[in-house]
C-alpha cells in the first residue's frame, strides 16, 4: 500500500479546496483505501480465503525460487505475462477462473476451445501492467512472467499473491516443474502429473531414436525469430532446448544471452537447418531468409530446408504444455528416417483431447502448418 503513491496522480486540484472540507474528504478517502487495501492485507487474509490462523498454508515455490503462500480459494486470476501461462492454467482445467491475461486473439485455436478468452479484460503485460485495472479486479493470485521484477512488486505491494511463470527462459526440467506447481496451485496435481508423463514418454520416445547419431553428424540448426532482424536463442533460452530436445545441436548456442546475429555470423555457422518462429500465422515464412540474396549460400537455404515453427493454440516453439507437440515435430523434420512411425496427427489428436477435452479435426490440425 505505501508504494501505491507513486503510481499515478489522482488528477485532482486541491488548491483552492476549502480546510474543513478538504480535510474531511481526506479523511473519507483514506478509510475508502483501508476499506479496500483490507481485502488484500494479510492481518485480515483469512477473510479472503487464505489459511485459518493455526493451519499450515498451502505453499508453492516459483520460477523465481521464491515461497508463495497460496489463498484457500483461487477463483479470480490474473495473468500478466503472454501465452504460455494462459496454456497451463487451460491445462489445468482453471480456464474460466482467468478474469484478465494479454489479448488470445493471434492464436484463433485457441479461442475455438475457450471461446471466452476473446472476451476477457487486459490489465497489461510484463513491466507495462494497469495497478489500477488489478486493483479493480480484486484476483486472488496474479501469474507473471520471471523477466517483470518491477511490476510483479507493485503487485505484491498490494496484498495479492504473485507466482511467477518461466515463460522463454525456461529449460525442459524447470517447465516440468512449473507443470506441477501449477497443479498444485489449482488442487489439479494429478493432471499435471500426467502431463509431465506425456511429455517424458515423447521425450524419452525421440531420445532413444537418435541416441545412435554421433554429435559431430547431428543436423547443425539456426532458430530465426519473428520480424526483420536476425534475432535467435542462445543457451539461455528456449530455442537452445527445443532444438536439443529434438536432437539437433543449436549454432547459436554460444552467444549465451544476446539475441541478434548477422549475416556474415550466419554464414560462418552454415546450419544444415533453419527454423522460424511464425510470429503472425501458420504458414507466413520470414522473408528475412529466403528473400535476402546474401543468405542465398547458406546450406539451409541451398537446401530448402527453411522451415516455419507450426502454431496450434500456441506456438509450438515456445514454453507451454504444447510445446511437446513442436519439439516431436522438429525432431521428424530434422530425422525423417530415424522418426519412421512418429504419427504427428495421432499424437496431436490425443493430446487436445486428453488435455483441453477438445475433438481436434482434420482441418484444424492442417491448419497448424
Amino acid at each position: 500500500m505505501k508504494n501505491c503513491g507513486n503510481e499515478r496522480s489522482s488528477g485532482l486540484s486541491i488548491g483552492a479546496y476549502p480546510t474543513n472540507r478538504f480535510a474531511g474528504g481526506v479523511c473519507a478517502a483514506m478509510v475508502m483505501l483501508f476499506m479496500f487495501f483490507c481485502g488484500f492485507s494479510p492481518s485480515v487474509a483469512h477473510a479472503r480465503g487464505m489459511s485459518a490462523p493455526g493451519a499450515s498454508p498451502k505453499t508453492i515455490v516459483d520460477a523465481a525460487g521464491r515461497t508463495v503462500v497460496l489463498p484457500d480459494a483461487i477463483r479470480r486470476v490474473i495473468i500478466t505475462c503472454y501465452g504460455g501461462a494462459t496454456h497451463e492454467v487451460s491445462v489445468m482445467g482453471a480456464a474460466d477462473r482467468i478474469v484478465a491475461q494479454p489479448s488470445m486473439r493471434r492464436f484463433p485455436n485457441l479461442l475455438k476451445m475457450y471461446p471466452r478468452f476473446a472476451a476477457t479484460e487486459d490489465a497489461g503485460s510484463f513491466e507495462n501492467v494497469s495497478i489500477e485495472r488489478i486493483m479493480t479486479l480484486k484476483p486472488d493470485l496474479v501469474i507473471a512472467g520471471i523477466t517483470s521484477p518491477r511490476a510483479n512488486r507493485k503487485i505484491e505491494s498490494l496484498g495479492i499473491p504473485v507466482v511467477t511463470a518461466a515463460i522463454g527462459r525456461a529449460d525442459i526440467d524447470a517447465l516440468l516443474d512449473e507443470f506441477r506447481m501449477m497443479g498444485r496451485v489449482f488442487g489439479t496435481e494429478k493432471r499435471a502429473a500426467e502431463l509431465v508423463s506425456f511429455w517424458k514418454e515423447r521425450l524419452s520416445f525421440i531420445r532413444k531414436r537418435v541416441s545412435g547419431i554421433p554429435m559431430a553428424k547431428r543436423k547443425r540448426v539456426f532458430y530465426l525469430g519473428s520480424g526483420s532482424s536476425l534475432a535467435t536463442d542462445g543457451r539461455l533460452w528456449w530455442g537452445q532446448h527445443f532444438i536439443s530436445a529434438a536432437g539437433g545441436v543449436n549454432v547459436a548456442a554460444d552467444i549465451g544471452p544476446a539475441r541478434q546475429v548477422t549475416v556474415e555470423q550466419l554464414l560462418v555457422w552454415n546450419p544444415d537447418v533453419i527454423v522460424i518462429h511464425t510470429d503472425r500465422s501458420p504458414g507466413s515464412t520470414d522473408g528475412t531468409v529466403r528473400g535476402n540474396p546474401r543468405m542465398k549460400n547458406v546450406k539451409a537455404v541451398k537446401d530448402n530446408r527453411v522451415y516455419p515453427c507450426p502454431v496450434g493454440a500456441f506456438w509450438w516453439d515456445r514454453p507451454s504444455p504444447e510445446a511437446i507437440l513442436g519439439i516431436l515435430w522438429l525432431a521428424k523434420t530434422l530425422y525423417p528416417e530415424r522418426m519412421k512411425g512418429l504419427d504427428l496427427k495421432k499424437e496431436t489428436v490425443s493430446f487436445y483431447k486428453r488435455f483441453h477435452d477438445y475433438g481436434l479435426s482434420a482441418g484444424e490440425y492442417e491448419s497448424f502448418f
